[in-house]
């Protein structure tokens, strides 16, 4: 194992979790449904907590671990959960209805994020989680740098896809979308952004104006 696997695996075991979220992620693991890692879910309650998060949109539920990260991080806030699939929702609110959120401030829709997202009123929102179909990643961030409000954030995991987009040798659709995305945010005057290495890569993108 090298010193870098090392390190990532240290974050990750550092972390303690609850047992709301080991459970889920156990369920998601059963269901092969990917979750975000220990120590990116620790950055995202983080992040929450910092930023006094009230109104949290998350595109891809999963079975609720990114959810119950966040909730972690900012109790009060309210989240609005977009998925296709129904079952896999139904478990992440019974995680969430048992980590004691209240059920008036989960709001779980299932349906397609491309039809659900521009329903959404713009600039209202603190954060976004962009975690759900990688092959329409710049898409879903066009529509959150939309839906949050200026100071708001956008927080897109796995930006380092599996490791490969520091690789200029390799390709592909979704490694070039992520670098896109890295890129043009870098060279862009209306937003912060910030490439954590936490897990598969956390892109971080701040909005500083309408």
């Amino acid at each position: 194992m090298s010193s870098k696997e090392s390190s990532w695996k240290y974050a990750d075991d550092i972390v303690v979790e609850s047992p709301q979220i080991v459970a889920a992620r156990a369920h998601a693991a059963e269901v092969g449904v990917e979750s975000i890692s220990p120590a990116l879910g620790s950055q995202l309650a983080v992040i929450a907590a910092a930023t006094d998060a009230r109104s949290i949109v998350e595109i891809g539920t999963g079975l609720g671990v990114s959810a119950l990260w966040m909730l972690k991080g900012a109790p009060e806030a309210t989240i609005t959960s977009i998925d296709t699939e129904l079952e896999h929702q139904q478990i992440a609110r019974a995680a969430l209805l048992d980590a004691k959120v209240p059920a008036n401030r989960i709001r779980l829709i299932t349906g397609r994020a491309a039809d659900v997202l521009p329903r959404l009123n713009e600039n209202s929102y603190d954060l976004v989680l962009v975690d759900a179909d990688p092959e329409s990643v710049i898409e879903y961030v066009e529509h959150a740098l939309r839906l949050v409000r200026r100071g708001g954030t956008v927080l897109v995991p796995h930006a380092l896809w599996k490791d490969k987009v520091a690789d200029p040798a390799q390709r592909g659709d979704t490694i070039g979308d992520f670098r896109t995305l890295a890129n043009e945010f870098s060279a862009s005057d209306a937003v912060l952004v910030a490439l954590s290495p936490a897990g598969d890569g956390l892109l971080q993108v701040t909005k500083l104006a309408l």
